[in-house]
């Protein structure tokens, strides 16, 4: 495989993970309600740990695209 290549293949997949966790941050504002609704029938938590579990979830995810994708990306177009 080329560094072209991995360039772009590291390039696209920040992308989509970043439309990703975008996408749950949004239904997450807009439909916090009804998930928690959902949810709620099989665990036993409070909306606040509810929150807390997202949160943490969202920032998880958004450091593993760093420094999984993005700072890799960042050192190709940097050594070559």
């Amino acid at each position: 495989m080329t560094v072209e290549l991995w360039r772009s293949v590291l390039g696209w997949s920040a992308i989509l993970n970043l439309l990703l966790v975008t996408v749950w941050f949004t239904l997450f504002l807009t439909l916090h309600d009804r998930m928690y609704s959902w949810h709620r029938r099989w665990f036993r938590f409070s909306v606040e740990t509810f929150d807390a579990i997202h949160y943490a979830g969202m920032a998880g995810y958004k450091v593993a695209i760093w420094l999984l994708f993005i700072f890799p990306y960042i050192a190709l177009r940097i050594c070559t």
